[in-house]
């Protein structure tokens, strides 16, 4: 079969499905009113303890979907730079440690730049910069069908010709038409949070992928440019839900979905550009239907009742084991739903003297149950790895603790 070459930016029409294809409206309505209703789950503190465990889950997915599985407890140790002397579980490591510190130089920016263009080439460019600089040598090559091996420079555009299954990706000298026309189209949408933003950024994470601007590390920079899509638009829900866990656990499906919107239009009736359209409005409507998947999950698993039942239940059994302290769990709940305390308040929640107090405080803080920016600063919760099963079920895989 020929294989067509797209070298004018008019090749990857439509960028956006029409309402006669698939009426995505009401889906992608849904999927902002549930965004808007997690997003107020917890006081700050909490919230923001909560969004840094799902940060760092997000990474563990996005791996996953590019078939790399990091172990939680590698991840853990990544993350206080704390990497494995076996070359293959230090670069597992190596790839979930730079994918988090990419989102989170991605969120400051988002927070201290509210002008910032974050669908322009340049920008694509900077997430793709920080990820690979953060990754060593071994890690930046990328090998194509033919067995030849092209080194991937970060934040360079590829100046080589690549296939993704069946699809040839746009030439490299046309790449930078291409990057102009998807800023100049989905930037009419990145401000506000309506059915048709959604809609377009669900098919901008396609038409990214399709225009494949870089040698290797296409999906990861197509993942958190949505990511950065929905944060900057409200749909985010202060960190609480990510989707590369839903695309993650129909893997199957996301790469079928993902390869029928490259196809050509089936027919006369399938819309007007090159591209097909039906296919790119059945991509969009899986994308909407993870996201919402994803975002009604963690309403269940973020619960504040249920949390806080798991939270109790989780310490009366470690204390009666003596793992922890007693009465713990009355001051790791009192903390949780507050989100900060001073630290002199500790003895009087648990009712007991300050420095019996200050010796259950220093024993949490030491498994980092409980935060503090200074040792005499406020007191905020933690989620080490190790409470996460209990607290957080099914947030990983089964398995996958150790």
């Amino acid at each position: 079969m020929a294989i067509t070459r797209f070298d004018a930016p008019t090749d990857m029409e439509p960028l956006i499905p029409t309402g006669g294809t698939l009426d995505l409206a009401p889906q992608a309505s849904s999927l902002i009113k549930a965004a808007a209703e997690l997003g107020g789950y917890f006081a700050v503190e909490t919230r923001q303890a909560v969004a840094d465990l799902v940060r760092s889950m997000n990474g563990y997915y996005s791996n996953l979907i590019e078939g790399h599985r990091t172990r939680p407890v590698d991840i853990e140790a990544a993350l206080a730079q704390d990497f494995s002397s076996e070359p293959k579980r230090r670069e597992m490591q190596q790839l979930h440690f730079a994918h988090l510190e990419t989102q989170l130089h991605l969120e400051q920016r988002l927070r201290e730049e509210p002008d910032l263009d974050f669908l322009s080439k340049e920008f694509i460019c900077w997430i793709h910069e920080t990820f690979y600089s953060l990754l060593p040598e071994s890690l930046r090559h990328v090998t194509d069908k033919d067995g030849k091996t092209y080194p991937v420079n970060p934040g360079q555009i590829r100046t080589y010709d690549v296939h993704v299954g069946i699809h040839l990706a746009p030439p490299p000298g046309a790449l930078g038409k291409f990057l102009t026309r998807f800023r100049d189209f989905y930037g009419t949408y990145r401000q506000d949070a309506t059915p048709q933003a959604v809609i377009a950024a669900m098919a901008a994470h396609h038409r990214l992928a399709w225009i494949h601007p870089f040698g290797d590390g296409n999906g990861r920079v197509t993942r958190l440019l949505t990511h950065a899509w929905f944060t900057r638009i409200g749909l985010g829900a202060n960190g609480l839900w990510t989707l590369s866990r839903g695309l993650a656990r129909s893997i199957d499906q996301y790469k079928e979905v993902l390869a029928a919107a490259d196809n050509k239009r089936l027919n006369d009736y399938d819309g007007r550009g090159y591209l097909s359209e039906r296919r790119l409005a059945e991509f969009c409507a899986y994308m909407i239907d993870r996201a919402l998947d994803q975002i009604n999950f963690m309403h269940g698993l973020l619960d504040l009742r249920q949390l806080e039942k798991r939270l109790l239940s989780y310490c009366a059994v470690a204390e009666q084991a003596k793992e922890l302290p007693k009465q713990s769990g009355v001051l790791l709940r009192d903390v949780m739903l507050r989100g900060a305390i001073p630290r002199g308040e500790a003895g009087r929640i648990l009712n007991v003297s300050v420095r019996t107090g200050q010796t259950v405080v220093g024993d949490l803080l030491s498994k980092g149950l409980l935060k503090s920016p200074s040792p005499k600063g406020q007191l905020t919760i933690g989620f080490p790895g190790f409470i996460c099963p209990y607290l957080f079920p099914d947030l990983y895989p089964t398995g996958s603790p150790t």
